[in-house]
């Protein structure tokens, strides 16, 4: 399918026009929206090209109003040829609603009239809150919330998305049912991505202790390492993540991905992404490097662009049924998010659909998503930017760590040997956090004189960059390395001192 970049008006003259004047909304925030081929983009790794447009699991889907009938929110998503679709364990009735539009569309395994070749052309995502397969262990900020029956485990809740989407409901499944894809949902702190690696080296079935990890391999894989995948079924396809909070925690769960198990990354990304500790120029680049799927999550905040208060959505009153608004168009929201380089969908939960395309919020996404990956300039993004930094006050992504400042390369140290005559320091250290801008290089003080620059790139394992200065004399020296954004900023690390030899 061809890209669209052709605009039908000045893209600059729209958004200043958006940004300071009470438009009509029908012009900000429709036409152009029968759109019959959605664009698809490469899902990074996994050989599936995806629409830009995705289905969110929450919205009416999970907190249905009276009045709307979630089922039929997502048959007018298949309807409109969209091909990613998005629950979870933790979405109440979200899984049991998709249930029942696979029944209307025939993607039950083993029943009469079964459209397998449906069921090859989308892309199904459940998601799991459980950090342990078997055993676990207490540790502060360790998060293992569980959705079923207590005790319950991460493959629990593989086989009860399975249950509720293709079976009985109740824990039955047919066979030949399976998810393209579970993440490890909402993860936030450093312990939990401790416990999510636990016994997947060397994955001993005997382990008291085993993380989530290990588990949907076995199901990914059809094996039986961990001794929980007795029958050795092969129920998942890829495996992923998503994080709403820590750029840095989502950094650190790549990272350690040395078997390149992770295959997909859903991440919270919006237009005042970087009034926070951003993502766009901290995770996203990792998984980018990584070539991993990234899915988009939150353009609107949870609905707190909009009506909503900034706190997370728990019941119907809270779902945001109205098309943008008058001086906040939804548009560029959804192509803000959807330009940030490294996303190839963007999921947004629908509260209604509607006959009429000016007030259908499933339309007006869809038509919003048709923006090339370059469909905005760096200029464009800054307009959106100014025009949502002061709703609520610039606090709409409530579900975000504070605004992080640039920060010096983590863990820098230095070591010295001296081999046939030859003196060497190698110098290491970790990714430094961006701030507001992205990270340019890395500046190497000998003395206090800079010595050479070393280029950023995102930092894809637990290897250290490093740099090895061939050092003549004795003497003692001190180092320092210095982390640069791209606008010029700059933040050091303590001084280095390597003694004389």
């Amino acid at each position: 399918m061809k890209s669209i970049k052709k605009k039908s008006v000045s893209r600059r003259t729209f958004l200043k026009a958006a940004s300071t004047t009470a438009v009509a909304a029908p012009f900000l925030n429709c036409g152009g929206m029968n759109v019959t081929e959605p664009m698809k983009r490469v899902f990074g790794k996994l050989n599936f090209e995806v629409t830009t447009l995705g289905l969110g699991g929450q919205a009416s889907i999970q907190w249905t109003p009276d009045d709307v009938d979630p089922v039929k929110i997502i048959l007018k998503a298949f309807e409109s040829n969209v091909n990613y679709y998005d629950t979870s364990n933790v979405y109440g009735p979200s899984q049991m609603n998709y249930g029942k539009a696979f029944r209307e569309l025939h993607l039950i395994p083993g029943r009469p009239g079964y459209d397998e070749s449906l069921r090859r052309s989308i892309f199904l995502t459940s998601k799991s809150l459980l950090r342990w397969a078997k055993g676990g262990w207490e540790k502060e900020g360790l998060r293992n919330s569980t959705n079923g029956p207590e005790g319950s485990k991460t493959l629990d809740d593989v086989r009860r998305t399975l249950s509720q989407i293709y079976g009985d409901g109740s824990g039955a499944y047919p066979q030949g049912a399976y998810l393209d894809m579970v993440l490890i949902h909402t993860l936030s702190t450093m312990p939990e991505v401790e416990a999510l690696y636990e016994n997947l080296d060397n994955t001993d079935p005997k382990a008291e202790n085993t993380g989530a990890l290990a588990a949907l391999r076995d199901v990914r894989d059809g094996t039986n390492r961990t001794g929980l995948n007795p029958k050795e079924e092969k129920l998942i396809r890829h495996i992923g993540f998503s994080g709403h909070s820590s750029a840095p925690v989502m950094m650190e769960m790549i990272r350690r991905d040395t078997d390149n198990i992770l295959d997909g990354m859903l991440v919270a990304i919006n237009a005042n992404d970087r009034l926070n500790l951003n993502m766009q120029y901290n995770v996203i680049p990792v998984a980018q490097a990584k070539n991993m799927g990234i899915i988009a999550m939150k353009a609107f905040a949870d609905g707190a662009m909009y009506s909503k208060d900034a706190t997370w959505s728990r019941e119907p009153k809270h779902v945001v049924r109205t098309v943008g608004s008058s001086t906040l168009p939804s548009r560029p929201l959804v192509e803000y998010s959807l330009t940030t380089p490294g996303i190839h969908t963007a999921i947004i939960g629908i509260g209604q659909i509607s006959d009429d395309d000016k007030s259908c919020q499933f339309a007006n996404n869809l038509a919003s998503a048709q923006v090339a990956p370059d469909g905005l300039t760096v200029s464009d993004r800054r307009e959106i930017e100014n025009m949502t930094r002061s709703v609520k006050g610039g606090k709409t992504n409530y579900f975000q760590l504070p605004e992080g400042q640039l920060t010096p390369p983590r863990e820098a140290a230095a070591r010295q040997e001296v081999l046939n005559g030859r003196r060497a320091v190698k110098l290491t250290w970790d990714s430094a956090y961006a701030g507001d801008e992205p990270l340019a290089h890395y500046e190497i003080l000998r003395d206090n004189t800079k010595i050479v620059e070393v280029a950023h790139r995102p930092q894809t394992t637990m290897e250290p960059f490093a740099f090895e200065d061939i050092v003549g004399g004795k003497s003692a020296h001190n180092y320092k390395i210095t982390a640069v954004d791209s606008i010029g900023r700059s933040a050091s690390s303590e001084d280095i001192a390597v003694e004389n030899v």
